[in-house]
């Protein structure tokens, strides 16, 4: 095998992880090989602004970058786009490329990310109906917005957001606050009920109805119909609830969530966990030897948390992949730092999340939901086990010392 069919490290994804354990090496002083390859058409980018500013139309690709363009070549980074990673030979450490080419490697980081989870009802297959993961389809539903736009009287098309989780508040809240009113529909009572609980679902609710936005919850969605009531082909028209409701709607943007993308682990036999993704140890290592994990697709042994975790979060994820660059270089400790989330709902919510909190029985909330300013700690007994701030509320710095320190806490010392 030539030495143009070889590397030290192979990076597989083309999302922050992979990106991040590329910038950590080179800034570390690596100065092996290393081959980014990705079936992504474009460098790796941030994609939280696909739901907020650059579906506003506020940021274009370009600002959204996590290096700056010219970073690979300056890096001697073999960025290798539009080129999956079709197979892993994990015990001769041997990958096949979508090119044909066989890529021998010393090292390798499986970051294949999350694909989004589709709805299995009638007339899924609509015209209208779009999923978001990408800046592309940010930019796609941009583009329909402003087509249906077109052929409405007042020229603000009827927008139906399926889920009441980040993707679905995002982008209702995105929207709205650019004139474009829209409803979301959910299963749950409350938005983000799932990761907040009700009570500050409910505050949730209310500052999005107070920036216009219709929020229906505790409903099912069964299938979606065209113009003439079909389901077959054209473009939707409304969505058809459990109960008989149709509500109408030019575009729909479903966010029911992500599932590991493992078919590359699965083909090469790395061990799988509960949730789908790859079986890691605490320090992120599968279950082959040479080969490690990070981002969305990563289930591992969480020392923070005392069980195995998979955490969907770019700041998650970047730190996972600059972690494991910092093994290769020589570090050895359990990757143990505390997971770290931040969204935006239109200017009218910002909130930072730590833990997460994956169980807890009570609450303790820093300050006053009636202001909009508060904190709330997450708490299973005797222990934090997550923490958030919403406009500015907390410390957050505070609550990272106690999570990381995983001791009892005393409910009335957090404030409660």
């Amino acid at each position: 095998m030539s030495s143009e069919s070889r590397t030290d490290v192979l990076l597989i994804g083309g999302g922050i992880a992979a990106a991040s354990a590329a910038r950590a090496l080179r800034e570390g002083g690596f100065d092996g090989s290393v081959v980014l390859a990705t079936r992504e058409l474009d460098a790796p980018y941030h994609r939280p602004p696909g739901s907020k500013e650059h579906l506003r139309g506020e940021q274009d690709q370009a600002e959204a970058l996590i290096l700056p363009e010219g970073w690979w070549e300056e890096n001697a980074v073999d960025l290798r786009l539009r080129t999956g990673v079709l197979s892993l030979d994990a015990g001769a450490k041997v990958a096949k490329l979508q090119t044909k080419e066989e890529l021998a490697f010393g090292r390798a980081l499986v970051a294949t990310g999350a694909m989004v989870r589709r709805l299995s009802v009638d007339g899924s297959g609509l015209e209208g109906i779009h999923y978001l993961r990408s800046l592309r389809n940010s930019d796609t539903i941009r583009g329909d917005l402003a087509d249906a736009a077109e052929a409405e009287p007042d020229g603000r098309p009827r927008v139906v957001l399926v889920g009441g989780s980040y993707i679905g508040c995002e982008v209702a809240a995105s929207l709205t606050a650019t004139g474009t009113p829209a409803t979301i529909l959910m299963q749950e009572s409350e938005p983000l009920e799932r990761t907040f609980g009700s009570e500050i679902g409910r505050w949730v609710r209310s500052r999005l109805e107070a920036g216009g936005v219709e929020v229906r919850g505790g409903v099912d969605v069964v299938g979606f119909r065209n113009a003439e009531g079909g389901d077959g082909e054209g473009r939707v028209a409304s969505v058809v609830l459990a109960d008989g409701t149709a509500v109408a709607a030019d575009i729909v943007v479903a966010g029911v969530g992500a599932q590991p993308d493992a078919m590359l682990a699965k083909r090469a036999g790395l061990e799988l966990g509960e949730s789908g993704g790859i079986r890691c140890d605490d320090r992120l290592r599968t279950s082959a030897a040479g080969i490690w994990a990070a981002g969305d697709i990563c289930e591992y042994d969480s020392v923070l948390h005392g069980e195995r975790v998979r955490i969907e979060h770019e700041e998650a994820a970047a730190a996972q992949g600059a972690y494991v660059a910092r093994q290769w270089l020589g570090e050895d400790a359990p990757f143990a730092e505390v997971p770290y989330f931040f969204s935006d709902l239109a200017d009218w919510v910002s909130f930072e999340s730590l833990g997460p909190a994956r169980r807890w029985d009570r609450t303790v909330i820093q300050g006053s939901l009636d202001e909009d300013r508060f904190a709330v700690w997450f708490l299973e007994g005797d222990r934090a086990r997550g923490y958030a701030s919403f406009n500015g509320g907390g410390d957050l710095d505070a609550a990272r010392a106690v999570l990381q320190a995983g001791e009892s806490v005393d409910a009335a010392a957090l404030g409660g």
